[in-house]
């Protein structure tokens, strides 16, 4: 299980069960559709479904953002080890209403800087559309270069960065 972080305005929790609400909100959500995809998410059963997938799956860690006035959930982050990656992934997600406050970027930066500490990635990686200009520029602000197009998808461009360069 992933473990916890904490920022000056936000607690990063891993993924449980108790979840489900929050995730069935933020897949449906309009961006986690064009951005990231449907994920079938259609009831609360299918959140915890889809919430057991990802607890099992070692190749994921998996993170519930919260802000630490008031304990709200407003958004995700996740680094996943995927097959046809050399490295692990950061991708996030956050709810409408709580974007545009920095909050995608205290939470990855949290991330990141624990990843620096424990030395255990050398490079991170993170994909992203090509018409998804806010995750560009979130990526880009973390550090993270343009690599190249990804060879399965077109409009999918693989961004990376030297972790100890972050």
């Amino acid at each position: 299980m992933p473990q916890q972080f904490k920022s000056e305005r936000l607690h990063l929790r891993p993924l449980t069960p108790e979840d489900a609400a929050f995730i069935f909100t933020i897949v449906n959500t309009p961006g986690f559709l064009q951005f990231i995809g449907d994920r079938n998410v259609r009831s609360l059963s299918d959140a915890d479904a889809y919430i057991q997938k990802i607890i099992h799956n070692s190749n994921i860690s998996y993170w519930v953002v919260r802000t630490c006035e008031g304990e709200i959930p407003v958004g995700i982050l996740s680094l996943i080890k995927r097959d046809h990656l050399e490295h692990r992934d950061i991708g996030f997600s956050f709810l409408p209403e709580h974007t545009g406050k920095g909050y995608a970027y205290e939470a990855a930066k949290s991330v990141i800087e624990h990843i620096v500490k424990k030395e255990s990635d050398t490079v991170l990686l993170a994909t992203t559309l090509s018409n998804n200009h806010a995750s560009i520029a979130l990526l880009e602000r973390l550090g993270l270069r343009y690599q190249q197009p990804m060879e399965t998808e077109k409009d999918l461009l693989l961004y990376a960065a030297p972790v100890a360069e972050l």
